[in-house]
């Protein structure tokens, strides 16, 4: 790492920021599209969950992977390549012409979202120098993907509803192209140096395969059920293969994943807590999704707009958060964050078929919106503090994969809930039952946030304390 600061360094970080937001957008962005999607490409329900779990699978199946790759081949060539198929792969899934393109395009697109996320964390965190201003990068990084994730809803609908589905992979090709462009100006290549310790392909592919199947059952789950042989097969699989992926980095000279970064407090708690956040923002957004659209009625327009208000005070958390974390630490925003996650979750188990979005979702979002963006600083900071260069690349992979396969956990818990628990007659009354019942299991998740929170995050370290990473953080 350079001794003096590069004075690109912040111009690169809005370039970073960028990507880091049309691929968290992307997760989530097709919810409201399904239905156009339906009717022109004649999508089954099958087909339908695949446009938005194929991306998933990819993305969070092969984050490691890709932010392994990045430390050994170079991080600027791996997030310019990841850049590139994310434009073939959005102009492919807007010109689909069958179901079974989209859904290949789909998959394209979370292969490239699993190549740039983690190289362009790594580039931040070997671009900035530990410290104050590595933390105010993170927090800036942490606080767009946590804009991503609850944007993606508000765009969705307008883009839909005035133009079509096409154009919100449309929207991807101007600034996929602008990042290709300006990365080399802005980008400084950088790598580890592995020298004759070549690369691990066992503990890769193992890995790799391992968080594929997971993704795959949790995915799956809502069709083939949770007792199915189908899921717990691919449960049970990958139990097997992430036993193998430990016994091989334990006697690799040089393994994907070193067994000892897991020593970490900060890191363990830090990424726990963000597959706990992605449960809750993916398991939220699409439970008030389908209650706004199934239930209320509403158009993908107005419902979009209706994420407005969340959106803003996201912002204004995560703002909040980055402002204070040098001088109050991580535990407090975590659990404070966390605090108003739970009371959000909580309001939302009191919405009725016969409800409206300014009794039923309005405040409950206002809550949530500001907590989601607090706990994305806090556990992105905890997660990526006192990484070595050497390693961020890999340590960005562990903290993208655990919010996208969070998020996949997210969607199956409500989808099947919605199922599950829906005992009345009526249509619009059931889905109501089943989706109390998921945002009452959201408070369940909270709580876990909030014993993570407490025993993994360290406290604000006294005046004069060591510091590592984060200034509050021991």
């Amino acid at each position: 790492m350079c001794s003096a600061p590069d004075p690109r360094r912040w111009k690169a970080l809005a370039l970073l920021c960028t990507a880091s937001f049309f691929v968290t957008l992307d997760s989530m962005i097709v919810t409201l599209a399904l239905p156009s999607m339906e009717r022109d490409l004649r999508l089954s329900n099958e087909g339908a969950q695949w446009v938005l779990s194929g991306y998933i699978l990819a993305f969070g199946g092969l984050l490691l992977l890709g932010g392994r790759l990045a430390d050994l081949l170079g991080r600027r060539r791996v997030f310019m390549t990841g850049t590139a198929l994310f434009l073939v792969s959005s102009l492919l899934c807007g010109l689909a012409w069958t179901p079974e393109v989209l859904v290949a395009a789909r998959v394209a697109q979370g292969v490239s979202a699993a190549m740039m996320v983690p190289s362009a964390l790594s580039i931040l965190m070997t671009t900035f120098g530990e410290g104050t201003e590595r933390n105010k990068a993170l927090a800036v990084w942490s606080g767009t993907m946590g804009f991503g994730a609850t944007a993606a809803l508000l765009i969705g609908g307008p883009i839909t509803e005035w133009l079509d589905w096409q154009w919100i992979f449309y929207l991807n090709l101007p600034v996929a192209a602008v990042l290709l462009a300006v990365s080399p100006l802005l980008l400084r290549e950088s790598r580890t140096r592995v020298g004759r310790q070549g690369f691990d392909l066992v503990g890769a592919v193992s890995l790799t395969v391992a968080l594929f199947a997971l993704v795959f059952a949790i995915a799956e789950a809502p069709r083939t059920g949770w007792a199915g042989a189908g899921t717990i097969g691919l449960l049970v699989g990958a139990a097997v293969l992430l036993a193998v992926f430990v016994r091989v980095e334990r006697r690799s000279s040089a393994p994907l994943v070193p067994l000892r970064i897991f020593r970490s407090r900060g890191l363990v708690g830090g990424n726990l807590l963000m597959l706990l956040l992605g449960v809750l923002a993916f398991g939220m957004s699409f439970g008030v999704s389908l209650y706004g659209q199934q239930v209320l009625g509403y158009s993908a327009l107005v419902f979009g707009f209706g994420f407005l208000p969340m959106t803003v005070v996201n912002i204004l958390g995560s703002a909040v958060a980055q402002s204070v974390v040098e001088r109050l630490g991580l535990r407090p925003i975590a659990v404070g964050g966390s605090v108003l996650l739970g009371v959000g979750c909580l309001l939302l188990t009191r919405i009725s078929a016969t409800g409206h979005y300014w009794a039923d979702m309005f405040v409950a979002l206002l809550v949530f919106g500001p907590g989601l963006g607090a706990c994305f600083v806090a556990s992105s900071i905890a997660a990526l503090s006192g990484v070595t260069e050497q390693e961020s690349g890999l340590a960005s992979g562990l903290n993208s994969a655990a919010f996208q396969i969070g998020g996949a956990l997210g969607v199956t818990i409500v989808t099947s809930m919605s199922v599950s628990f829906a005992t009345a007659a009526e249509p619009r009354a059931a889905l109501t039952e089943g989706l109390r019942a998921g945002f009452v299991a959201g408070c369940g998740f909270v709580i876990l946030a909030l014993v993570v929170a407490f025993v993994l995050l360290r406290p604000a370290a006294p005046p004069g304390a060591k510091r590592v990473g984060t200034a509050k953080v021991r």
